[in-house]
């Protein structure tokens, strides 16, 4: 080894060396097994018990009395004073 360097220097850059040839294995694997995870997804029949939705839902609305309008403004002001 380099005469100029001290052992504890190269174990570091041996350390070093070793955790990447690691991650990039790994990294590697990762990569085939998704690979893999996608074809078998794609694959895979939909599902047929899920409803489609035939245009938008329908909305519901409720009729609401003089009392209610008018509690539902003051509510509104209240909240809007806050703002300004």
């Amino acid at each position: 080894m380099l005469q100029d360097v001290s052992i504890v220097q190269q174990i570091g850059v041996a350390v070093l060396a070793v955790a990447t040839v690691v991650w990039a294995v790994g990294l590697v694997r990762v990569m085939r097994k998704e690979r893999f995870d996608v074809e078998a997804w794609r694959q895979a029949p939909s599902l047929r018990a899920l409803p489609t939705q035939q245009g938008p839902p329908r909305t519901e609305t409720v009729e609401l009395t003089a009392d209610e309008r008018a509690a539902f403004a003051g509510l509104v002001r209240q909240f809007g004073e806050g703002r300004s």
